[in-house]
């Protein structure tokens, strides 16, 4: 009999010191006009003494199996996806498994910048269809704060801790994740890097003296490779989980810049109301951002027992990754549904899907070359005002 992995508890922990932008205008030139008209951004969460990747990792691990009614003695996986580990050396994976109590836990760490959350949870769905385990914690995380130049206004602006977790367990009635498309562009590595923190240049005076140990970013690289891979990617899956763009009731993209989210919106032609957008309370919080995101839908009303969701990312590397879910947290009975007569699947309806989706998959592709043309015609006029605020 096939099963399915079903989300069943969610939660989330971010640190208590909230940065606000008019907090930024007293460190660097900026201003909160300034930072909310480039990227919506309006305040992060920056991380203390004591909070570190794994007390917010546990934190959220902890509320999300209370909610699901399970203890950590029960959790046969812990993936945690983040590129901020409390160590190089040992896995942050291990400790928060220890600290958590999962005592029977296999645990590892999955690092594929900010899609790292939509990578683990494609994972654990698949750790648990093959049958080899029932109950899977997927955790995105990040205390980026430490990694983040406070004298670059062009990044410091931007980026924020926190982390979100949730209990996916299998399941008999068809649910959890629909489709999925993960990837990665590796030809534009460089485009978000800390040049030296790592074994290939690795940390020295020399690297101390030129701030290599610090976020460095190309915006318009990711901006333009963000723009072209959400809309391509969720009208993937969408097509491929055999449901209609109707269907979809929520959208739920990685939280990097407002402008990207608006563009994106606009491509796909979908009302704002089905955008999930947290990004003015959270800042860019790479692999726990969607899962941060998840939580406030949650907790909003935006999303219910029978909803269909899309999550969709970008991030280092540069990858990419979206799916498709049926959120059912509540169980479904005893009986379970075979799939010849789940609904979504009726043969009835679905020459008529795929022929709705070829149509909005034209339009997205035209909306999509039209405003590429409009962005390339704006570049002069963009680099020449770049060029005139530096004098």
């Amino acid at each position: 009999m096939k099963r399915y992995g079903r989300i069943t508890g969610w939660g989330k922990s971010v640190p208590q010191r909230v940065l606000t932008n008019h907090d930024l205008e007293q460190m660097v030139d900026t201003s909160d006009e300034w930072i909310v008209t480039r990227t919506g951004i309006r305040e992060r969460h920056i991380a203390g003494p004591g909070e570190t990747t794994a007390t917010m990792a546990i934190e959220a691990c902890q509320k999300a199996l209370e909610r699901a009614g399970t203890g950590p003695e029960e959790v046969d996986l812990i993936v945690i996806a983040t590129s901020t580990p409390d160590y190089f050396c040992p896995p942050v994976s291990s400790i928060i498994q220890d600290r958590l109590g999962a005592t029977r836990a296999g645990a590892f760490t999955l690092v594929a910048g900010c899609t790292g959350f939509v990578y683990g949870l494609v994972t654990a769905s698949q750790f648990i269809e093959t049958g080899l385990y029932e109950k899977v914690l997927v955790v995105g995380v990040e205390t980026l704060s430490p990694a983040v130049d406070w004298t670059d206004r062009s990044t410091c602006v931007l980026f924020g801790d926190g982390g979100a977790a949730v209990l996916m367990e299998a399941s008999r009635s068809p649910t959890g994740v629909l489709s999925c498309e993960l990837g990665s562009d590796g030809s534009d590595w460089d485009a978000l890097i800390v040049p030296g923190y790592g074994v290939a240049k690795p940390f020295s005076e020399e690297v101390l003296r030129n701030r290599e140990h610090y976020l460095r970013m190309d915006g318009r690289r990711i901006f333009k490779f963000a723009t072209r891979k959400m809309t391509e990617s969720v009208t993937n899956v969408v097509q491929a989980s055999g449901l209609s763009w109707d269907d979809v009731d929520l959208i739920i993209p990685h939280q990097a810049n407002a402008r990207i989210i608006e563009l994106a919106t606009r491509r796909l032609g979908v009302p704002e109301e089905k955008m999930m957008v947290n990004l003015d309370r959270y800042g860019n919080t790479s692999a726990a951002s969607i899962p941060l995101a998840l939580c406030d839908a949650l907790e909003e009303g935006k999303l219910e027992s029978g909803d269909h969701v899309v999550l969709v990312g970008f991030g280092a590397g540069l990858t990419w990754a979206a799916a498709v879910l049926h959120w059912q947290p509540e169980p479904a009975g005893d009986e379970p549904i075979r799939v010849e007569d789940w609904p979504l699947l009726e043969g009835l309806f679905q020459p008529m899907t795929r022929v709705r989706n070829a149509v909005w998959s034209t339009q997205v592709a035209a909306r999509s070359r039209l405003q590429d043309v409009a962005l390339a015609a704006m570049e002069p006029i963009t680099q020449w005002q770049r060029r005139l605020r530096r004098g």
